[in-house]
């Protein structure tokens, strides 16, 4: 059975290889039947609600644990990543709202706590319909789907405490500069580089994470890694142009004035959303290669 399973992954492996831009066609036309990109929209509005109450929460579990200086440079540094021009004003909010914690009422706290959760719903929703393959064969009960929103919060706060750390470390060795053979080289340079990796190492953990859990039922982990490796690239040659755009010719203040915060915000979520459900799209197609409809052209969704 291992056998048979490792000539299905290789053939599919080989077939890519040997017609990548047929496959790449056939994700494009799955992606734009599963009409995609309002999909994108959707995940990206509720995450621009869900954001900062998760960061919140985040921030005030971790703030007992960690620095509070510490760690808001840390979710500003790698908000950067998700949001590029508009971290600052973002972690500007957090430590506002920090600093009036005392005042935070049970209400308040439930409240976060439920909006927090809205973008894993919306995300799992859009997954099941990517996926539409596995929904009609499979289904998740319905706590199990309640639960995964606050276990992925769990999990985003753990890797957080773990990127600061790991973030500390890295600094506190590229404040130094290394001695060899009565010669020294300083290790700026080499931190920055090292913190651009960790980034980019914990976009993949986090798309592969996903990817492995709001697909109903179990996904090959090299398949999540594909698709986490596909949406992490795409994102990262248009993240640097929108930090390009935005520094260079954006006019987006002039247009929306005092909206722009969120307006930028959100139209970096929703690119990001695309790239992220573009994986899940190359993730669907790459496992049905050899199934027995699985060149059967996608039937787009009637809204």
């Amino acid at each position: 059975m291992v056998c048979n399973v490792m000539r299905t992954s290789g053939a599919r492996a080989i077939y890519v290889a040997s017609h990548p831009g047929a496959f790449a066609w056939r994700v494009l036309r799955a992606f734009r039947a599963n009409q995609a990109l309002l999909l994108a929209g959707a995940v990206a509005y509720y995450t621009l609600l869900s954001i900062v109450p998760l960061l919140i929460l985040v921030i005030i579990g971790l703030s007992e644990i960690v620095n509070r200086g510490t760690l808001l440079a840390t979710v500003g540094r790698y908000l950067r990543w998700l949001i590029p021009g508009q971290s600052t004003a973002v972690v500007a909010e957090l430590a506002r709202f920090l600093d009036r914690r005392g005042a935070i009422s049970w209400v308040l706290l439930a409240t976060m706590i439920l909006c927090s959760s809205l973008a894993f719903t919306v995300l799992e929703n859009a997954m099941s319909v990517i996926f539409l393959h596995r929904v009609v064969t499979r289904r998740r009960h319905f706590l199990v789907s309640a639960i995964i929103p606050y276990c992925f919060i769990v999990f985003l706060g753990t890797g957080l405490l773990l990127m600061t750390l790991v973030s500390g470390f890295i600094e506190t060795i590229g404040a130094g500069s290394l001695h060899v053979f009565g010669r020294s080289w300083s290790l700026i340079g080499a931190s920055g580089v090292l913190l651009y990796l960790l980034g980019v190492i914990g976009e993949i953990f986090v798309a592969t994470s996903i990817y492995l859990v709001m697909p109903v039922g179990p996904l090959s982990w090299r398949h999540a890694l594909i698709g986490a490796v596909t949406a992490t690239a795409l994102w990262e040659v248009i993240r640097q142009l929108l930090i390009w755009y935005f520094a260079t010719l954006s006019q987006v203040s002039v247009v929306y004035g005092s909206l722009t915060t969120a307006i930028v915000v959100l139209a970096s979520l929703d690119v990001a959303a695309t790239c992220l459900l573009l994986g899940a799209q190359v993730v669907s197609e790459y496992e049905r290669i050899g199934a027995q409809s699985g060149h059967a052209a996608p039937r787009s969704l009637q809204t």
